[in-house]
């Protein structure tokens, strides 16, 4: 007990002792959150990183304090599960700060110990004094983090291809319809934790069938027919799933990478469903593929310099892809490096790209109303870049709040400053209101014109649809149960009088669970909008679809069948950019 309390003593003294390179240390009781970066932010940044700890090679720094092949292998898996979603998966520097051995081994054991343990005002968390660490285990972080990363295997063309299935051929599928549902209001909804999806009939709100997808499916895309559903999971599988069908199904499934989040398809008149492309968290690369059958075509990597300090970047993630309607191209966003990538695919064996330099860490975005102008959060940065995408050069560089996540954003007329596009943010409580009109409104565009005060901070995703004149904020990861069990609702046409909350997660009438409501997507006719109520695995959740117009509740879908729901994407709303 004794040794034990000199070596806490020890800590804390050198704690206190240290701001140095990795960031300010900060000592504080335990369990109590982090002071500098918000319980949201967290759950946002230290999602874990789908990649096997087996699958990554090891290396063993002389230089470094020894750590077993047991140490290793246990290690990679806290790696992997805690930290490389903030710290990057070669530790390179994400939204957290890098963990490179020419960096860790002069700081030795000790101060990393102390700064694993007990984290810093910049962000990092308190991974011993919260509990969610035993000593032991800082201990090996500690001496871990002083070897070289251990690295995940790169993916090929023959890699993708050996995982590639054509389930269905092209030549053997539907020439038209062959089931009655009404597919332009039918909603994929993502099933997170089960592996699949499920396709809910949006007339009668009844679960059409729930299909096999990948882990941890993030978006759902559609193709530009409003035919084929295009769905991608963290792990990098896509699955290709014919609406058409008696029953729709997959007919064509792909493993891209390790660990994705993009997909889309190509949209531009005369390519209408002839590519898809899904770009990749690990390798850092995208992959152009045929639109029918996931074949892939063409890899392109990622890695480069960055747009700021014009330092070579190992890990630059893909985030965000959408396609152009103005040229064939596919706009990527290069998160890390912070590039915004327009890509030709006119002809995929001579590829021209264009490379637009707006700021690190590109995450979501969508279109302005006119479909002209790509407006996307560059999250860590605290910026949103707009993208002409007719002319192909960055058009603005906009400073909005903390960690801007937009989704897709939302877009209205503003009764003061007429075309707008809108953000929450997830670090703070701002929403931020842009305008996107040069021609006729030209003193506003591209400006902040307005600050809206929300809930809180950990929102994910703000929604509106043309026909509506509400605005819809959510708050799923706020750490206060009211707030991210309920939305925050505006009246566009009276912003300044603040917004009504709606208990979503009460009109749900669920049991036990932390029931965050996720996402509002609105329904084909604009006079609907769907929330998740997104519980445990095992705990029932449930999906609650208000009247638009009156705010009340319409219905609430349950079923045994609906594990999870997170995203919703209404297949017109999707194939049509509507939001």
């Amino acid at each position: 007990m004794k040794d034990s309390a000199t070596h806490g003593a020890r800590l804390i003294t050198l704690v206190a002792a240290m701001t140095l390179t990795l960031g300010a240390v900060n000592v504080q009781a335990a369990g109590t959150e982090h002071p500098g970066t918000t319980p949201g932010e967290m759950r946002y940044k230290g999602a874990p990183v789908p990649i096997k700890p087996e699958e990554a090679k090891e290396t063993v720094s002389p230089k470094a304090p020894a750590v077993s092949a047991e140490e290793f292998t246990h290690a990679k898996q806290i790696y992997f599960e805690r930290c490389a979603g903030c710290h990057g998966v070669l530790r390179k520097g994400a939204t957290g700060k890098p963990l490179t051995p020419d960096i860790t081994q002069p700081k030795g054991t000790e101060y990393l110990k102390a700064f694993i343990g007990y984290g810093s005002p910049a962000g990092m968390p308190n991974w011993l004094t919260s509990g969610a660490l035993t000593e032991a285990e800082v201990d090996l972080m500690a001496r871990f983090l002083q070897h070289e990363p251990p690295v995940p295997p790169e993916y090929s063309l023959a890699d993708m291809k050996a995982s590639w299935k054509v389930l269905v051929p092209p030549d053997q599928r539907p020439k038209k319809q062959q089931n009655d549902l009404n597919l332009s209001n039918l909603f994929s909804v993502t099933l997170r934790d089960d592996g699949k999806i499920a396709l809910i009939d949006g007339d009668s709100k009844k679960i059409v069938s729930t299909i096999e997808t990948g882990y941890a499916v993030h978006i759902s895309r559609m193709s530009a027919s409003g035919r084929y559903l295009f769905v991608i999971g963290r792990d990098a599988q896509i699955n290709l799933i014919d609406l058409w069908m008696k029953e729709p199904a997959n007919v064509a499934v792909i493993k891209v990478g390790l660990e994705a989040r993009s997909v889309e398809t190509s949209k531009y008149k005369g390519y209408e469903d002839k590519y898809a492309i899904a770009g990749t968290y690990w390798p850092p690369q995208f992959v152009i593929m045929d639109g029918d059958t996931l074949e892939p075509k063409k890899i392109v990597s990622t890695r480069g310099m960055t747009v700021d300090t014009q330092e070579y970047h190992p890990e630059p993630r893909v985030a965000a892809i959408v396609a152009s309607h103005e040229h064939p191209e596919f706009i990527v966003n290069v998160k890390e490096t912070g590039k915004i990538l327009l890509v030709n695919y006119e002809d995929i064996d001579n590829l021209k790209m264009t490379e637009i330099g707006a700021a690190r860490f590109l995450h979501d975005g969508g279109w302005d109303v006119t479909k002209r102008y790509f407006i996307t959060a560059a999250n860590q940065s605290n910026k949103i870049a707009v993208v002409d995408s007719k002319e192909g050069e960055l058009e603005a560089l906009v400073d909005v709040g903390k960690i801007p996540h937009p989704g897709r954003g939302a877009n209205f007329n503003d009764p003061k400053f007429g075309p707008v596009w809108a953000t929450s943010d997830l670090g703070d409580e701002g929403i931020a209101v842009i305008g996107t009109d040069p021609e006729d409104h030209k003193a506003n565009a591209w400006k902040v014109v307005r600050t809206l005060k929300g809930q809180g901070g950990g929102s994910l995703f703000i929604k509106t649809h043309p026909k509506s004149t509400n605005l819809y904020v959510d708050t799923a990861l706020n750490p206060d149960e009211k707030i991210s069990q309920s939305v925050a609702v505006f009246d566009i046409n009276n912003l300044d009088k603040g917004f009504e909350v709606i208990d979503i997660a009460g009109m749900a009438g669920l049991g036990e669970g932390p029931k965050r409501v996720v996402q509002p997507e609105y329904n084909e006719a604009g006079d609907e909008v769907w929330f998740s109520v997104w519980s445990g695995s095992k705990q029932e959740s449930a999906i609650v679809v208000l009247d638009d117009k009156t705010r009340k509740l319409k219905a609430v879908i349950k079923d045994k069948r609906l594990i999870t729901p997170t995203g919703k994407f209404n297949v017109n709303n999707t194939m049509h950019d509507v939001y």
